[in-house]
């Protein structure tokens, strides 16, 4: 499956020829730089291509990546990602474009790390109602997880069980997203509703094709 990483620029709406309003992601992608081509009949035992995307200063990166970016004929590069199933061929040091995988009305995959929410309750990270209402003395339940097992038997909380924990900051996917307009001379993609993750948080983007 062929894609590109981008940078999550926000959000903004644009209106189709019916006039209807349509909430989309601006999406910065590429151009991005082949670092690495991998081939099943190699070392590596599988096909797939890496791809890089975002200038670094060479002082924040270390030695190995730095000639590793140089065989690519390219500077230090902020995020690195690999594509299995690439759809189109590659050579080591070439350069993706938006119009060389995605095209307007495609449907496409967004993959970002979702939004760190910190340490959150039982109530905002999973939904619960609590425990019940502030009568009989019970002023401090509304937010409680309630009883989470029996004491004698199996005298142990399952694994899985839904409790409180931090929330959010995971790789995250959006499937089936539109692509709704592509403005190649700045290197932006449109894509109908919302993607995971922060403004300017890298985001990988999968074609539907493969």
């Amino acid at each position: 499956m062929s894609g590109m990483i981008g940078k999550k620029i926000g959000m903004t709406s644009i209106f189709d020829d019916a006039g209807n309003n349509i909430p989309c992601t601006v999406i910065e992608a590429g151009p991005n730089v082949v670092t690495q081509v991998k081939h099943a009949e190699g070392a590596d035992g599988y096909d797939a291509v890496q791809l890089a995307y975002g200038d670094k200063r060479p002082s924040r990166t270390p030695m190995a990546m730095e000639g590793h970016f140089e065989k690519a004929g390219t500077g230090p590069k902020r995020k690195v990602s690999e594509f299995k199933k690439f759809d189109r061929e590659v050579d080591l040091g070439d350069e993706v474009i938006i119009e060389d995988l995605f095209a307007e009305g495609d449907i496409i995959d967004v993959v970002g790390i979702s939004k760190g929410k910190g340490f959150q309750g039982v109530v905002k990270r999973h939904g619960f109602s609590g425990v019940g209402m502030q009568t009989h003395g019970q002023g401090d339940r509304e937010r409680a997880p309630g009883s989470i097992g029996a004491s004698s038997d199996p005298s142990r909380v399952f694994k899985g069980m839904r409790m409180a924990g931090r929330m959010g900051n995971k790789r995250t996917k959006t499937q089936n997203l539109e692509v709704v307009k592509i403005i190649a001379d700045q290197n932006l993609i449109l894509v109908k509703g919302s993607v995971p993750g922060h403004k300017g948080g890298f985001v990988e983007l999968y074609s539907k094709t493969a």
